[in-house]
């Protein structure tokens, strides 16, 4: 049964108001500026659209791909730049960058990546464990934001001997952060198993002076309702079950809105969508192959629990043109309804990984002699 919203109270990330408090959570790969259009469209331009990855190291230099990653549209507003660092300078001054070159206007800091490229430096997810250094990240990115507002994504800990998300929230209030987002899951969890929304009810009720949004498990749009109301949180931060799904986020809205329509389109709409998306990344990248070729990760998501045949999926997933794109979408039963549990689980899944550390890095949490610069990653994105 399809739940109403109560009247939800409006979400402030510093001057921005977001309402309703939907967030697309930053995805390496996937959320860059085509994509954060389709999702802002069906929206109605309404929520919060944050950019993948950038690394505090590669925008200081100005590499190029991080330079078109920090590039927004016109109609984007507020712009949203998620940043990952290690080193405190080195975030300071990207940040300061970003201020100075007017480049955003909320500045979201990455520590819940668990991808072992990422927490083997010490970064992501591994990083709040060692306190001292997440306050002097959170120091250096506040001191330098000026006006603009500075949010945090986090995990809940390591696994579950090293939890770490109700200290890291405390810092995060202590040093000045808008809001803090977490995802109920630790790094060894990765994208498996369940999260665990009774983590996101004890961080509301640990920093109760900041916005805390909830992330994990929202498949649907009733599901985010179900965390609002179980957790007390502010607002809902949604990754994967958007893949392929950008009108979850008109779900959304009419949700929290308190109308109970939902978007269940049939193939025909689905199609069009995934060559608009195709188009845009093309238009994008400036190369409609390199779109199409970008876009073919995008397929199965889109295509998920519709009647494919095999033999078409693999040809979808090798495709390199708009028109052999359309094409062969065309030879589809476009009017196909949309499949009983495309709205579930959806992206990555898996669980119970062997987190990747830095040397010693679990043997004291206060102690960050072994970080240095050098742990800094060159590229944007993921």
């Amino acid at each position: 049964m399809t739940t109403l919203a109560p009247a939800l109270p409006q979400l402030r990330i510093g001057p921005h108001t977001v309402q309703p408090p939907v967030v697309l959570a930053p995805m390496a790969g996937i959320t860059n500026a085509p994509f954060r259009t389709l999702c802002r469209e069906f929206s109605g331009g309404k929520g919060l659209f944050v950019s993948e990855m950038i690394t505090t190291r590669a925008l200081v230099e100005r590499n190029e791909k991080t330079m078109q990653l920090v590039h927004f549209d016109a109609t984007e507003t507020p712009r949203s730049i998620q940043l990952y660092g290690v080193d405190p300078v080195t975030v300071g001054k990207a940040v300061r960058m970003i201020v100075d070159e007017n480049l955003a206007d909320h500045i979201d800091l990455n520590f819940g990546c668990p991808v072992p490229k990422v927490t083997r430096k010490g970064g992501g997810s591994a990083l709040p464990y060692k306190r001292p250094l997440l306050r002097a990240i959170l120091n250096q990115a506040v001191s330098n934001a000026g006006d603009l507002p500075v949010t945090i994504k986090m995990r809940k800990g390591i696994d579950d001997d090293h939890l770490t998300f109700l200290d890291a929230g405390r810092i995060a209030v202590e040093e000045g952060v808008t809001a803090v987002a977490l995802h109920g899951r630790t790094t060894a969890q990765h994208y498996g198993g369940t999260a665990d929304w009774d983590a996101i009810a004890r961080l509301k009720e640990h920093v109760p002076e900041i916005p805390v949004l909830g992330n994990g498990d929202i498949w649907c749009a009733d599901d985010a309702l179900r965390m609002m109301r179980e957790t007390g949180c502010d607002g809902v931060v949604v990754g994967r079950g958007c893949l392929g799904r950008p009108w979850l986020f008109a779900d959304l809205v009419s949700a929290m809105e308190g109308r109970p329509t939902r978007h269940a389109p049939r193939l025909a709409e689905v199609a069009e969508v995934m060559v608009r998306h195709a188009t845009l990344l093309g238009e994008w990248i400036g190369d409609e192959a390199r779109g199409v070729i970008d876009f073919r990760k995008h397929v199965a998501w889109y295509l998920k629990g519709f009647a494919v045949g095999s033999e078409m999926r693999k040809k979808l997933a090798v495709t390199s043109s708009l028109e052999e794109l359309a094409s062969q979408l065309r030879e589809l039963d476009l009017d196909q309804p949309w499949p009983d549990g495309a709205d579930g689980p959806r992206g990555r899944t898996s669980g119970n990984n062997r987190v990747v550390l830095p040397d010693g890095w679990l043997k004291d949490p206060y102690d960050c002699a072994g970080v240095s610069a050098d742990a800094e990653l060159d590229t944007s994105g993921g």
